[in-house]
């Protein structure tokens, strides 16, 4: 049986026990996960640990539990909240409304107030659970999501993210006939003019500019006008292809975008006619501009990333026509374009991947399909082999400089990288020297993480010394001044120092504490304040639960 989780907060331990004991748990079920005595060390144990419930006390040292309250309802909205103190105090209870916690509860608290307030909690779990989990409701939101994945599936094919093995299986469980034996994209958009309830002129202006020559905001119901023209000119041109043409018809980057299936090569030429004819009637209709970009026509899915690429060169030849209304077809305005019918868009970006986030033998790995790739299985020419080996150099020294490397540490002093691109003898050759520089940088980005991590770690130790007599010292504050996250931080200092930043700092303070007991005479509130603890009954408290004598007894055994 799987139970909701509870963290239970006090910074008394009695009172934490004494919950703790008032209720049998699971036949409510529920588990408690962990405890803490405050605030700060709460929040790392529900940043550490899915939790559903957090029952806490008020009054707390380091964050009490109206803040720990609201950086729960902040951070994890789904998590429940249960408040109790021993202040009937009206704006304890105003405050609690606000951060909408699910109980306020009053001390004493009761073995039966206990059972109703968590039976409820439960009931409340139950019923949003069963909602995320109903199935009726998943497939309708799937349903309703469905569109916007489907758009987010074809423009990682553009951006050519996708592997061809990984689009064809997106694409069958998104339900999307996609099979054909050639590809090809156009893209269209309208520029200038638009109609409207507007001066067409004023509206096609405001559409490209900003602001007005004199610095006057234009009116945002241009913008929204140019959005909406945008939209008709997207349905036009589904309407019009959905009757000549196998297509798929999209928004993406403010232009309409088709990925046009066709079944023969030479079908890329209807492909523009159809493309001018939506350019002709767009312009006439919506009174704009409209010109579109064809790219060329290629089998394989991953290629239709080279042909919006031709789409979007074509689209820029729109300077050059001598009438609005007009489709360029990227052979017609660049022959030689034809000749490129080879790429391998996701080796290079696998190899980097994995350099930067892989294990050696995925290094290695990633540069045995990249070298496959580069074998001749696609008919890849000497020009093709030449690029694709001088656009992965470039990749490796980007990676490098973003790291701040010296490339004579990788490379050698005086090596000439794009002199090395030709010179490999076989293509074993090629792939030991990859493995052999990869790895290089692999290990740099590993010893550089790890100094990193390492130099971290010591600035918080320091400013942790610096600054432990603070009582309000909280692992934001040492973030802020690290520039870190808090999560980051407390995952990477807690692997570092095998602590977190909660228990290295009670540690720290208890050390200075005993120094003060072992060396001066002053006071033990006096002591507590100096070492960050203005309340002298919890420093009592910490110090007795760390070295099992209260700070007055170990100063008088001390003496005796």
């Amino acid at each position: 049986m799987s139970y909701y989780k509870v963290v239970l907060v006090d910074d008394e331990e009695d009172v934490r026990t004494s919950i703790e004991r008032k209720v049998d748990w699971e036949s409510l079920g529920f588990e408690l996960v962990g405890s803490a005595s405050n605030g700060e060390e709460a929040m790392e144990l529900v940043e550490q640990v899915p939790v559903d419930v957090v029952m806490t006390d008020i009054k707390m040292p380091f964050m009490d539990g109206l803040e720990l309250s609201a950086k729960v309802k902040e951070n994890y909205k789904n998590t429940k909240v249960v408040l109790y103190s021993g202040f009937d105090d009206f704006e304890f209870a105003r405050e609690a409304i606000h951060l909408e916690v699910e109980e306020y509860l009053l001390k004493p608290i009761g073995a039966k107030d206990l059972e109703n307030v968590f039976s409820r909690i439960k009931e409340n779990l139950d019923r949003e659970f069963d909602e995320r989990r109903n199935l009726e409701n998943l497939s309708k939101y799937y349903q309703q999501s469905l569109p916007m994945m489907r758009e987010h599936l074809l423009a990682g094919i553009l951006d050519g993210k996708i592997s061809e093995s990984q689009a064809e299986t997106l694409l069958q469980s998104y339900g999307m006939e996609f099979r054909s034996s050639f590809y090809s994209v156009g893209i269209i958009t309208g520029e200038g003019h638009a109609v409207g309830g507007s001066d067409p002129e004023y509206i096609g202006y405001a559409a490209e500019n900003a602001t007005s020559e004199e610095g006057i905001e234009l009116p945002e119901d241009v913008f929204r006008i140019r959005q909406m023209l945008m939209l008709s000119l997207m349905n036009l041109t589904k309407d019009y292809l959905d009757k000549n043409l196998k297509s798929y018809v999209f928004m993406y980057l403010g232009h309409v975008v088709v990925i046009a299936l066709l079944q023969k090569e030479k079908d890329v030429h209807d492909f523009v006619y159809h493309m001018n004819q939506v350019c002709k009637m767009g312009s006439h209709m919506l009174g704009m501009n409209v010109s579109a970009g064809v790219g060329n026509a290629y089998t394989q899915i991953c290629q239709i990333a080279i042909s919006y690429e031709g789409a979007c060169n074509a689209f820029d030849y729109r300077i050059f026509g001598d009438e609005a209304g007009h489709a360029f077809y990227i052979n017609d305005v660049e022959p030689e374009s034809r000749e490129i019918t080879w790429q391998e868009p996701l080796g290079i970006s696998n190899v980097i991947h994995e350099i930067k986030f892989g294990t050696e033998e995925e290094v290695n790995h990633s540069i045995e399909a990249f070298v496959h790739g580069l074998k001749g299985e696609n008919n890849t020419t000497i020009q093709q082999y030449q690029l694709s080996l001088m656009e992965m150099v470039t990749e490796l020294l980007k990676l490098m400089r973003s790291y701040q490397m010296d490339m004579t540490e990788i490379f050698g002093k005086d090596y000439d990288l794009y002199q090395k691109v030709g010179a490999f003898g076989s293509m074993s050759e090629l792939e030991d020297w990859l493995k052999d520089k990869c790895s290089r940088i692999c290990n740099t980005i590993r010893s550089m993480r790890t100094n990193s991590t390492n130099i971290m770690t010591d600035k918080a130790k320091a400013y942790i010394e610096e600054h432990y007599g603070e009582s309000d010292l909280s692992v934001e504050q040492l973030c802020s001044y690290l520039n870190v996250s808090a999560t980051y931080f407390s995952v990477m200092f807690k692997k570092k120092i095998g602590m977190s930043f909660v228990a290295y700092l009670t540690k720290v303070r208890l050390e200075h504490a005993l120094e003060l007991l072992n060396n001066t005479e002053d006071k033990s509130y006096i002591i507590a304040e100096k070492v960050g603890y203005p309340e002298a009954n919890y420093f009592s408290y910490v110090f007795k639960k760390k070295y099992g004598i209260s700070p007055s007894k170990y100063r008088m055994n001390k003496e005796s």
